[in-house]
């Protein structure tokens, strides 16, 4: 077990946006490990016209209706396939509740929003593969823990949703994120906000500094590499790009705890971002301090890739960024290296795509920021 691991990222498998092939072709390959990154199941409300449609007639807010969309999403025989193939690391993120929630506070600001993540956080756990002393005490459950695949590799495995501040700068009448210039949103640079919560930060910071294994794999939910959208600027608040202090505060925290070959794994934001991560984003090119490998969708829309294109020449710390792929990273690990390859789906509408690999990336033990293969 020490020798080698090869295991699968992924994430944002909207039942109503297209089939799961992508689940199929990842059994074939007889994956050791599944590492999900949350959005398993979507509340939103059934939609006219789609390949298919969620159960119910309205968004997800009870136990029963969160129990029916984790009941339909679980019939899928591809999804029940890779169930059946390989054991499960999992997280949440915020579909399992509700979209864009900050800790307390859902997107359109009810009153009653804990008695539903109470209901989400239920049904979440009854459906997921995990022990019984996970069991949710209302709306709290513990999802951060730490999983070893013996001195190889460490997953540290976050929260970012429950103990997070709320969104800085939501638009006027509601909660959730947006997109702010940095000049017109001076709470994002607020040095106290936190993403994780200071208990989980302090857990993984602890995490990190052990000096047992060879890889430390930060598997979180979103995208942890800056990425502006304008020169000036710009960054969308839901990511780590709206908790810049918090992020920084676990960057420094990976150099100063001297940190075995850190790498984190995204997903939520249904595209293939591969990134160099450093301390700070204007470090110059060879500042860097770890690897990023952030998936795209099962099956979830993504962004025209126009606009991410666009994009790429403002973050060149960004190695590449397909936000028009879906599928999942599967990842092979050993003392020496991982390598990375970024499975995409021919048409995540065709029960029966193909599959292929649209770029291949490996980052070396000791040499961080993943390279072309």
């Amino acid at each position: 077990r020490d020798e080698a691991l090869a295991f699968a990222i992924a994430s944002c498998q909207r039942y109503d946006d297209g089939y799961y092939a992508a689940w199929r072709h990842l059994a074939d390959e007889s994956p050791d490990l599944v590492v999900f990154l949350g959005d398993y199941v979507y509340e939103s409300a059934p939609r006219k016209g789609r390949v298919r449609m969620h159960s119910g007639t309205g968004a997800a807010k009870t136990l029963d209706e969160y129990r029916a969309r984790y009941a339909q999403v679980k019939s899928d025989p591809d999804l029940r396939r890779i169930h059946a193939a390989a054991p499960w690391i999992l997280t949440w993120d915020d579909h399992e509740v509700q979209n864009d929630y900050a800790r307390d506070r859902g997107q359109d600001l009810a009153p009653d929003f804990l008695a539903r993540r109470a209901a989400a956080y239920r049904a979440w756990w009854e459906h997921m593969p995990l022990p019984p002393a996970t069991r949710p005490y209302g709306p709290d459950l513990r999802v951060h823990d730490r999983y070893d695949w013996g001195s190889l590799a460490r997953f540290h495995v976050l929260d970012d949703r429950q103990y997070r501040d709320w969104h800085a700068c939501p638009p006027p009448g509601r909660a959730g994120s947006t997109t702010v210039n940095l000049a017109d949103c001076p709470e994002l640079l607020l040095p106290n906000r936190t993403l994780l919560g200071r208990e989980q930060e302090r857990w993984l910071v602890e995490g990190l500094a052990q000096r047992d294994v060879r890889w430390n794999l930060i598997a979180q939910q979103t995208l942890m590499a800056p990425f502006t959208w304008t020169k000036e600027g710009r960054y969308w608040t839901d990511g780590w790009a709206g908790y810049p202090a918090a992020r920084d505060r676990l960057l420094d925290a990976i150099v100063e705890r001297q940190a075995a070959n850190p790498v984190v794994l995204s997903g939520d934001v249904h595209c293939n971002y591969v990134c160099d991560l450093k301390r700070r984003v204007d470090d110059p090119p060879d500042a860097v301090i770890a690897s990023e490998f952030c998936g795209t969708s099962i099956t979830s829309a993504g962004l025209p890739q126009s606009r991410v294109a666009a994009a790429l020449p403002l973050n060149p710390h960004v190695k590449y960024g397909r936000a028009d792929e879906r599928g999942y990273v599967a990842l092979k690990l050993d003392a020496s290296r991982i390598e990375a390859s970024l499975r995409v789906v021919s048409d995540v509408d065709d029960p029966n795509a193909t599959i292929r690999t649209a770029a291949r990336f490996v980052v070396a033990s000791g040499r961080p920021g993943p390279q072309p293969a």
